[in-house]
């Protein structure tokens, strides 16, 4: 064991500083300085007997770090730690992991008891705000026996790079939120069909709430009790989700950009559109386009859109909205959903694509997601407290107003479109999806 894993405990100082001051108090009171050099003498072997308590025998200790395969973006990912030790005497412990450089966590340590035989686990969990490779480093372990004199450190080289994707664990749970029989009040919401442009699936025995419309008479008369006819909903419609990558796109919330959120969305979106048995497609745009993906449904489709999901990176000129009506008019050849995740901070950057929306929805169902500035909302809930704050509120105001009058804008328009904060942009993106498809609008 090299001197490099050595260290000198805060105990120690403070024992040797006590010694210190009572041989400076000898020079005075020579009894004091006999009793001062005895307890050097002890404290001298004290640490010497430490040190080779720490050094000399075989602690023979193990650590393994356990992680996910992949990280999943915005969500809390858990890690764990386990450490077992042969050694033939109790430690005090401490353990340091080396967290991967984009957390910016550089006191992470935990400290407790390490028995003989025992298995020691700790758990914790860490949250990705950038997609991209999270590097884990080495595990540093310090032990110290029951004097606290000497401390001696031992690092395990599980390093390790995992990549941090789009939320897995979003899509998973919003899969499970869509095809439950259930829903809650702030969850998704099911919509009542309107009409019947759907594909006959069977006929049912009458619950209550079911359609009258729906009554097949014939069966009921055979049966001596009601029967209905169920239909599912239309399928291998196109869905595609068009992600604007501009700067508007880069604003901040909560450490997360628009565009994180907007790509966490379209993952759980295309997921569920899959699982309805729809054609899913990608497209992204910024100053030139960027990613495309056709719609289809066959098997590795989710795969393909989440690994052009994770390499997708922002740019810093504004949206060319022309050129998006141009690909989706060569690329998109079927009347589609589209789902076009972008922003508006001002009604005259609304106003400057808005005759390029208008007719991309002459040939499409295109429903336009854009953000509510949250931070905002907040500035405007707190009293002012001079006359610039009450500046700065109406200014704040008026620009929550305008966001308003965009979502009646496009209405104005017969565009479709959800105003929604960052954090419920998956949920009232799902919720917008079964709507329009119970609706049969697509």
């Amino acid at each position: 064991m090299g001197l490099g894993n050595i260290y000198l405990t805060k105990r120690f100082f403070l024992v040797l500083g006590a010694v210190v001051v009572l041989l400076s108090i000898g020079f005075l009171y020579k009894p004091l300085f006999y009793l001062g050099q005895t307890l050097l003498g002890t404290f001298a072997v004290m640490t010497f007997v430490d040190l080779l308590m720490l050094h000399a025998i075989k602690l023979n200790i193990v650590a393994e770090r356990f992680t996910p395969n992949i990280l999943s973006l915005s969500d809390p990912n858990p890690i764990k730690l386990e450490i077992l030790s042969h050694a033939p005497m109790e430690l005090n412990a401490e353990v340091i992991d080396e967290l991967p450089e984009q957390l910016q966590i550089r006191d992470f340590k935990f400290a407790f008891s390490l028995a003989p035989k025992k298995k020691e686990s700790i758990e914790y969990s860490i949250r990705p705000v950038k997609r991209g490779i999270y590097h884990f480093g080495k595990l540093r372990l310090f032990l110290t026996s029951v004097l606290g004199l000497a401390q001696r450190r031992i690092s395990f080289p599980v390093q390790k790079e995992i990549a941090a994707y789009p939320s897995i664990i979003q899509m998973k749970q919003y899969e499970l939120m869509a095809f439950a029989k259930i829903a809650t009040s702030d969850g998704i919401k099911r919509t009542r069909r309107l009409g019947h442009s759907y594909e006959f699936e069977q006929i049912k025995n009458y619950v209550q709430g079911d359609d009258f419309r729906s009554i097949n008479w014939k069966a009921t008369s055979r049966k001596g009790d009601l029967m209905v006819n169920q239909y599912e909903d239309e399928r291998s419609q196109q869905i595609y989700c068009v992600i604007d990558k501009s700067r508007a796109m880069r604003m901040p919330f909560e450490d997360m950009s628009l565009l994180d959120y907007a790509i966490n969305s379209s993952l759980v979106i295309s997921n569920i559109a899959l699982l309805k048995y729809d054609r899913v497609g990608l497209l992204t745009f910024s100053d030139k386009i960027g990613s495309y993906l056709k719609a289809d449904r066959r098997r590795n489709q989710l795969k393909l859109i989440l690994e052009s999901l994770y390499r997708q990176k922002e740019r810093t000129l504004e949206a060319n909205y022309e050129l998006l009506y141009q690909a989706s008019r060569n690329m998109i050849r079927n009347r589609s959903l589209i789902m076009l995740y972008t922003n508006f901070e001002s009604m005259y950057a609304l106003e400057r694509a808005l005759p390029v929306l208008r007719r991309l929805n002459r040939f499409h169902l295109l429903v336009v997601v854009f953000f509510e500035n949250t931070e905002l909302v907040d500035y405007m809930d707190k009293p002012a407290e001079n006359l610039e704050q009450v500046y700065s509120k109406t200014i704040a105001r008026k620009l929550q107003t305008e966001k308003q009058q965009m979502v009646q804008e496009l209405k104005r328009y017969g565009i479709q479109s959800i105003l929604t904060k960052p954090k419920e942009l998956s949920i009232n993106t799902v919720n917008k999806y079964l709507q329009l498809k119970a609706k049969g609008s697509i």
